[in-house]
């Protein structure tokens, strides 16, 4: 009787390839960590202050506001327009704010330029206190006890400072509390640039024939 031929096949048993795709897949987790980790990083890195709003060169949202307790002057959006002025984002509860306060003391007795006060989400008597015991900087001040009017503007935190053109529109927002260079280098030149160009913009309306 004729063995049976029993040789083993030389060499290890053949595995099949994985696929591509299956290796695309084990990594997609890896892949999705490192590029959550570098937006994270980039994020701590950029300077809030530096963020851009949407707002900028757009009108002033329509909003209407009474005055904060005290004062009688409240603050809309048509006060703000014939004129360049600062609208301040302040509340009696921000520290930042007690910070940049002799700033905005400083810049109402040098009356250059305007300064309308939004108080944000606070309670009337604390608003109150806080402009009568530190002083009160601004020519109007609007109560915005909701916050609504605030989210419209894209304020982010307080307290913030935008520099509103004479035609009402939004042309600068600074996050923070301001700074004596901010104001030196940025705001007050911006200022003097949109005022110049406002006189000559009448100017070359008066000539007009």
């Amino acid at each position: 009787m004729a063995n049976a031929d029993k040789t083993a096949p030389s060499g290890p048993p053949s595995i099949a390839p994985r696929r591509p795709i299956g290796r695309l897949l084990a990594f997609l987790p890896l892949v999705g960590s490192i590029i959550v980790g570098v937006v994270f990083a980039w994020g701590l890195t950029r300077d809030p202050r530096e963020i851009p709003s949407a707002l900028v060169g757009k009108p002033v949202p329509a909003f209407d506001l009474p005055p904060v307790q005290g004062r009688l002057l409240g603050l809309s959006a048509a006060d703000l327009s014939g004129e360049v002025s600062l609208v301040n984002v302040f509340a009696s509860w921000c520290a930042a704010c007690r910070e940049e306060h002799p700033l905005l003391l400083e810049l109402k007795a040098e009356g250059d330029i305007p300064i309308h006060g939004l108080n944000y989400k606070d309670k009337p008597e604390d608003a109150a206190r806080w402009l009568d015991t530190l002083g009160d900087p601004y020519t109007r001040t609007g109560a915005d006890r909701s916050g609504r009017v605030a989210i419209d503007w894209g304020v982010y935190g307080v307290p913030e400072t935008f520099v509103v053109s004479a035609e009402g529109r939004i042309v600068h927002k600074h996050i923070g509390p301001l700074t004596r260079r901010e104001l030196e280098e940025t705001i007050l030149p911006l200022v003097e640039r949109l005022r110049s160009g406002a006189a000559n913009r009448t100017v070359a309306r008066e000539l007009e024939p």
